[in-house]
C-alpha cells in the first residue's frame, strides 16, 4: 500500500510541469496483461441455440453426493454414525438417488454401503463411485450385492488437458478403456443371472466434459451406450461434469444442448449434470444446463464439495420452489437439515447462504425493514380477501415454508430505521404503531442499540416501548364514570361530563388517591379537562390512533395517544402515550397517564 502511496506522491510532484502522469498502481503479483499467461475459454458453435427461451417448469432428477464427494472433500471425513445419520436426512428429505460412497477406497465406505444398502427404502437407488479399473470395479459391485435398486457410477477422463498431462492416452485409448469398463460392468451386473434381484443402472461420467471438445464428448458416449444397450425404461445416465468451472454458464448450457441434440437414441439416455464452482457460477450452470435439456442433477447439500465445491441441491431446488415449482424435496425444517450438515461435515453455513444461512431472512436495514414491514401489512389484507400470494419486498420465499419464525426476519442494530423496531413490537406485542410513533421509538431504539454497541433482542425491544409509552409508575385510574348531561346536549356539543378517581404515587410520601371532574364532547376530552381542573394541566391531543389486539371474546383496545404540552423551559413539546384495555375509553386514559406519569417523572409537570 506505502509503494502505491510513493508512486502516487511521485506522479504529484510534477504539478507546474507540461502534464501530470496519471497513477497507476504498482502491482505485485497480478499480470497487468493477463492474456500473456490465460486464454479465454473458446465458445461452441451453437447458432440456433434454443436454451435462452426455455423455462424450469418440473423437478428434475436429484443425486446427493454429500455422502462420497462432499464427504471426500472434508478435512476430517465422516465417521460411520455421522454417514448414518446424514444418510436418513437425506432420505427424510426426498432423495431417490444417493451416492453413498467410494468403495474400493477403503474397508469404512465398503462397510457403509452395506448399511446403505440393506437401510435404504426399496424406491431408493444406491450409487457408488469406482475408476475403471477391473480389481476395484468387481469390489464396488461387491459392496451394492442384493440391493434394491443400485447404480454403478465410472468415470474416465476426457478432456484433452487431462489425457495428455494425466494420462498419456489418446483419444482412442479413452474410448476403448470406455467400453471395457462398461461391459465388464454389465457382465458383472445386469448381466450376470444371480444379480437380477437388483434394478441396475449405469452411470458414466466424461471427466472434465465442461473442457472435452463437443464431437468428442459424444463420440466417446455413444460408444458406451452400444455396450451397454440401455432403454428408455431404464436409461443409461451420462453425467456431464463441470470438474472444472472454466467457463461463464451460457457456455456450459451450449455444451449441454450440443451433446442433447447430438447424441442418438435421446429416449434412452438420462443427461445429468455435476457442476463445481470454481467461478462461482454452479447454481446458474446447473439452472442453464436444464434449461438446455438436462434431466438431473447432482450435488451436494450448501455446496460442499473439493475446492470451491460443489452445485448447492437446496439453492437450486429452492430457487424452483419460489418460481412455483415443487422440486419434489422437503426443506420444511430447514434448520435440523443445517444443524445436521454443519455437524457431520465440521464447516459452518455461511451466514448469507441464500437459504439456509442465518441471516439471509433478516434484515437490518431500516428502509428495508419499513418495506418488508408494509408487505407484511398489505399481505395480511389481501389473505382476508383469499390472495395467498406471496409478495413481500426483499423476501422471496416465506420464512415459515422452511421452518423460519417471522420473528427472525427483521432484527434491529444502530442502523435500523422505524420499520425495524415497529416490526418487533407488531409481533411481539401485536401493537401496530402509527408512524409518527414509529419515528419517535425508533431513536430511542438507534439510542439504545448505540449505547450497547450491539443489535438488540426482541424482548428487549419490547420492554423498552412498554418501559417508555405504556409502564405508569406515578399516576393510574383507580374507577371513572362518563354520563350524558341531556340538559348541557341542547345548549352545547360538551355534554358528556366524567369522574374519575386516581392513584398517585409520590415515591416517599406514599400513595394516596385524588378525585376529579371535566366536561368535554367525547371521554378523552372530558378526562383532559379534569385533569386540568384537578392539577392546573393544560394537555391537548395531537394524534390519536386505535386498533383491536386479538380477536373475540378476548380482544382488546390499543390506544395510541399524543399530547402536547409545555414543559419545565416554557418551551412546547410533544410526547407519545400507548394503552391497551377492553375498553376502548379506559385504553385512552391509560395512554394519556402514561404520558402524564413520564413528565411527573421527568419534573416537566407537577402532580
Amino acid at each position: 500500500m506505502f509503494k502505491n502511496v510513493r508512486v502516487w506522491l511521485r506522479s504529484v510532484s510534477t504539478v507546474g510541469r507540461k502534464s501530470i502522469p496519471p497513477y497507476e498502481p504498482a502491482y505485485k503479483n497480478m499480470l497487468r496483461d493477463p492474456s500473456k499467461k490465460y486464454s479465454a475459454f473458446k465458445n461452441i458453435e451453437l447458432p440456433n441455440r434454443k436454451w435462452p427461451t426455455k423455462s424450469i417448469t418440473k423437478a428434475p432428477r436429484w443425486l446427493s453426493t454429500d455422502l462420497r464427494d462432499g464427504n471426500q472433500s472434508l478435512p476430517d471425513p465422516m465417521s460411520i454414525p455421522e454417514k448414518k445419520e446424514y444418510f436418513q436426512k437425506l432420505i427424510e428429505i426426498g432423495f431417490k438417488e444417493i451416492e453413498v460412497s467410494f468403495p474400493s477406497a477403503s474397508q469404512t465406505d465398503f462397510d457403509f454401503t452395506r448399511y446403505a444398502v440393506e437401510n435404504a427404502p426399496d424406491d431408493v437407488s444406491i450409487q457408488v463411485l469406482t475408476q475403471s479399473r477391473e480389481p476395484l470395479i468387481r469390489r464396488t459391485v461387491e459392496s451394492v450385492k442384493g440391493a434394491k435398486k443400485a447404480t454403478i457410477h465410472t468415470y474416465l477422463a476426457t478432456s484433452d488437458m487431462f489425457r495428455d498431462v494425466v494420462f498419456n492416452m489418446s483419444r482412442e485409448d479413452a474410448i476403448a478403456k470406455a467400453i471395457e469398463t462398461t461391459k465388464l460392468v454389465r457382465s458383472l451386473t445386469k448381466d450376470d443371472p444371480a444379480m437380477q434381484d437388483t434394478e441396475w443402472s449405469y452411470e458414466f461420467s466424461p471427466e472434465c466434459f465442461s473442457d472435452t471438445p463437443g464431437p468428442f464428448a459424444v463420440e466417446i458416449c455413444e460408444a458406451v451406450k452400444l455396450a451397454w444397450e440401455p432403454t428408455a425404461e431404464n436409461p443409461l445416465i451420462f453425467n456431464l461434469p463441470a470438474t472444472v468451472e472454466v467457463a461463464s454458464p451460457n457456455v456450459y448450457a451450449d455444451q449441454i444442448e450440443y451433446f442433447c441434440s447430438h447424441i442418438t437414441e435421446r429416449e434412452k439416455v438420462c443427461i445429468s449434470t455435476h457442476a463445481h464452482n470454481d467461478r462461482g457460477c454452479g447454481v446458474a450452470a446447473t439452472e442453464l444446463g436444464l434449461l438446455a435439456g438436462a434431466d438431473r442433477v447432482e450435488g451436494c447439500l450448501f455446496g460442499n464439495g473439493e475446492r470451491t465445491g460443489n452445485v448447492d441441491l437446496v439453492t437450486v431446488a429452492l430457487n424452483m420452489y419460489t418460481q412455483g415449482v415443487s422440486p419434489n424435496l422437503d426443506f420444511s425444517d430447514i434448520e435440523s437439515i443445517i444443524d445436521i450438515s454443519e455437524r457431520c461435515n465440521k464447516i459452518s453455513v455461511h451466514s448469507r447462504a441464500p437459504y439456509g444461512g442465518s441471516l439471509v431472512v433478516c434484515a437490518f436495514s431500516g428502509s428495508h425493514q419499513d418495506a418488508i414491514k408494509k408487505g407484511f401489512s398489505k399481505s395480511e389484507a389481501r389473505a382476508a380477501k383469499g390472495d395467498i400470494k406471496w409478495a413481500i419486498p426483499y423476501l422471496p420465499l416465506d420464512p415459515k415454508d422452511i421452518g423460519r419464525s417471522y420473528e427472525a426476519v427483521i432484527r434491529v442494530n444502530s442502523q435500523s430505521g422505524k420499520g425495524g423496531a415497529a416490526w418487533v413490537v407488531l409481533r411481539s406485542l401485536g401493537l401496530d404503531l402509527p408512524r409518527n410513533l414509529q419515528v419517535t421509538f425508533s431513536l430511542s431504539v438507534q439510542q439504545h442499540a448505540d449505547k450497547l454497541g450491539r443489535e438488540l433482542k426482541t424482548d428487549e425491544i419490547s420492554n423498552l416501548f412498554k418501559d417508555e409509552f405504556i409502564t405508569n409508575t406515578r399516576v393510574t385510574l383507580k374507577d371513572f364514570e362518563i354520563t350524558k348531561n341531556k340538559q348541557l346536549s341542547q345548549l352545547t356539543d360538551n355534554d358528556r361530563e366524567l369522574y374519575a378517581v386516581l392513584r398517585i404515587n409520590k415515591d416517599s410520601e406514599g400513595e394516596n388517591s385524588v378525585t376529579m371532574k371535566g366536561q368535554g364532547n367525547g371521554p378523552i376530552s372530558s378526562f383532559l379537562d379534569a385533569l386540568s381542573n384537578r392539577f392546573g394541566i393544560l394537555l391537548e391531543v395531537v394524534n390519536y390512533n386505535e386498533h383491536m389486539v386479538g380477536t373475540g371474546s378476548q380482544s382488546k383496545a390499543a390506544t395510541y395517544v399524543e399530547l402536547s404540552y409545555i414543559n419545565s423551559e416554557g418551551v412546547r413539546s410533544t410526547r407519545w402515550g400507548c394503552g391497551i384495555n377492553s375498553d376502548v375509553s379506559q385504553a385512552s386514559f391509560e395512554a394519556i397517564l402514561s404520558v402524564l406519569s413520564h413528565l411527573a417523572e421527568s419534573k416537566d409537570i407537577q402532580i
